[in-house]
């Protein structure tokens, strides 16, 4: 098998081949066909994120994975060679987190992090939907807690805010949006978001419930702050910055609540696939092969991509 290994914090990615792993015990083996690229691998490698890695490197990052069974372990119950799977959860047990992800051809996984993708879903699309999906579902729904006929903002259109604004669409809510890159604005109405805006802080006449903030650029987290409506709610996704200032006049003075979100369950992974199975959802992605993994990564970093990087294997 090949597979890109990350050594450490401003290195590069090294291709690598090793032999392909045997599954023990409830491990399955997944020849990986759609592997998606996240913004977060960009700060496991420059640094920003390695602190913070479960387990250090050397590891073979890559968190959103869609493939087919080769073979299971003894102890595996639920699938078995051919079918068709994503690997969901938290990267705390997940691909990316303790045990090498998916930027290889190959990857081992442990059974309970396996959903069926259905037969309607492309392994691109199912990619996707292990993150950008997850995520942007987790918290809208479970940490946002949002309700039908709410007023929402999300602040960021990338990968997961696109996709969270459609989701939340689809929940019943009155979508408005922020992002100060104008060619995701056209994107954004066509998945039936309200309105967008270039800065967070000009949402606050809209007096919104809940504002998901998936930047994470600090003034983003305060302008979300300062444009909840009061008693209104914060979550908190984006990591452009692992700190940030906040206005403490307007979140005590407002009562607003701030609260984090990261990942997700397989729970969400799985109604994000409901939805893409129903046809009512499709992750804005493009696709690029196993080879160019390292220069889909330095893209991110640089900025500027709109929707989310799959490298079909």
């Amino acid at each position: 098998m090949r597979a890109w290994l990350f050594t450490g914090a401003n290195r590069p990615l090294e291709l690598i081949e090793r032999e392909i792993p045997r599954p023990e015990g409830d491990a399955v083996l997944v020849a990986v066909r759609g592997s998606g690229l996240c913004h977060s691998d960009v700060g496991r490698m420059d640094g920003t994120l390695t602190p913070y890695m479960p387990k250090p490197p050397p590891i073979v990052l890559g968190h959103e994975i869609a493939g087919e069974v080769l073979r299971a372990g003894p102890d595996v119950r639920a699938f078995a060679p051919g079918d068709r799977v994503v690997a969901s959860g938290t990267l705390a047990f997940c691909p990316g987190g303790d045990a090498d992800g998916g930027y290889a051809t190959h990857c081992l996984l442990p059974e309970r992090c396996l959903l069926p993708l259905p037969d309607g879903v492309s392994f691109v699309q199912g990619a996707a939907a292990t993150d950008a999906g997850q995520t942007s579902h987790a918290a809208l729904m479970r940490a946002g807690e949002l309700q039908p006929g709410q007023r929402i903002g999300i602040v960021g259109l990338g990968g997961l805010g696109m996709t969270a604004a459609r989701i939340a669409v689809l929940a019943g809510a009155e979508v408005h949006a922020a992002e100060p890159r104008r060619e995701a604005w056209d994107a954004a109405s066509t998945m039936g978001v309200a309105s967008v805006t270039a800065d967070v802080v000009d949402l606050a006449p809209l007096a919104l419930d809940l504002i998901v903030d998936f930047a994470g650029f600090g003034t983003t987290t305060a302008g979300a702050i300062r444009a909840v409506r009061p008693g209104g709610l914060v979550v908190q996704v984006g990591l452009g910055k692992t700190e940030a200032l906040v206005p403490t006049m307007d979140l005590v003075g407002k009562g607003v609540t701030l609260r984090g979100s990261g990942g997700g369950t397989p729970a969400d992974t799985a109604a994000v696939l409901a939805h893409m199975a129903r046809g009512d959802l499709s992750i804005a992605a493009s696709s690029i092969g196993f080879e160019e993994i390292p220069q889909g990564l330095q893209r991110l970093a640089e900025g500027g991509v709109v929707g989310r990087i799959v490298a079909e294997i």
